[in-house]
């Protein structure tokens, strides 16, 4: 009887995955500019886990759509405000955000947004009196649908909107889900992450069944890989095998410059823009618009 044979693993070579041929499955080029602007499609960035790059990941994520030409509007949907301060704002002094914009029949997005110091981005943002939306949502009238409802006044300025989700999978996720075109779940290179995606597919699969069947998941995006140790390049092959095409080819690698370009509110392609993280992000957004995930 013949020994099985070891399967070979999926690795990362630079800033991609490379499978069993020895190279990336794909090129992406960079992409034609837009003749013109709108109508968004819009992406929400969930995963019920904290700690995975989801904040990063949607900044870092714009500023590179925004360079290839992408009028991109983020909506910072966590009432502890992370995107808004990493975007330059400073959520304790904000006098209308997106809690005003749910709750509020007089306040419309427009009267919330902020233009940021990111060419082309632009921001509608959140503090700690979203945590009361959850709560107060609940004994409204088609609940799931008010964020979906608010965007669309906006909704022709853009190209991309992209939607950062508190990690958790409440009443404001299912808004965002309902709201969403797609979906990218930012996940870190460790074994806890991956058992954790479970129930979010199985809540983005009620979303689809019930409240937005075109919603779609565009990829699978893998964060904060250590590439020393044998544990991520594992996670990694796990990650391929369980969600297939979905994974991004791209991969996020761990670098102490996202928390500097943090401390610092740039993305790190404004922050250090020749770093090896900067790279991998505009990567990221050539691999969405090549999949049509962004326009």
């Amino acid at each position: 009887m013949n020994a099985e044979q070891p399967k070979e693993l999926f690795t990362v070579h630079g800033d991609v995955i490379i499978g069993p041929t020895g190279r990336p499955k794909h090129e992406f080029p960079e992409p034609e500019p837009l003749d013109s602007h709108g109508p968004a499609r819009i992406i929400a960035m969930v995963n019920q886990k904290g700690g995975v790059g989801k904040t990063t990941s949607a900044i870092n994520l714009a500023a590179a759509l925004a360079e290839y030409g992408r009028k991109v509007l983020m909506v910072d949907f966590d009432p502890q405000g992370a995107l808004s301060a990493g975007l330059g704002a400073n959520p304790h002094d904000l006098e209308t955000s997106v809690y005003n914009v749910l709750m509020e029949k007089d306040v419309e997005v427009t009267d919330a947004l902020i233009s940021t110091h990111v060419p082309g981005v632009d921001l509608l943002p959140a503090n700690i009196d979203l945590s009361a939306a959850e709560v107060q949502l609940v004994t409204e009238v088609g609940r799931e649908q008010v964020l979906e409802r608010a965007l669309r006044l906006v909704r022709n300025d853009y190209d991309v909107i992209i939607i950062d989700c508190q990690p958790s999978l409440g009443l404001l996720t299912v808004n965002a889900l309902t709201a969403a075109h797609g979906v990218i779940i930012p996940l870190v290179a460790e074994f806890f992450a991956l058992r954790a995606v479970a129930l979010l597919k199985d809540t983005i699969e009620k979303v689809q069944d019930r409240i937005n069947p075109d919603l779609e998941i565009d990829g699978v995006l893998v964060t904060m890989v250590d590439l020393r140790t044998t544990h991520a390049k594992e996670v990694v092959q796990r990650i391929v095998e369980a969600f297939g095409d979905k994974v991004f080819e791209t991969v996020i690698k761990r670098s102490v410059k996202f928390p500097d370009a943090t401390v610092a509110a740039e993305p790190i392609t404004n922050y250090a823009d020749k770093h090896d993280g900067a790279k991998a992000y505009r990567q990221v957004a050539r691999e969405l618009i090549g999949r049509g995930g962004a326009p």
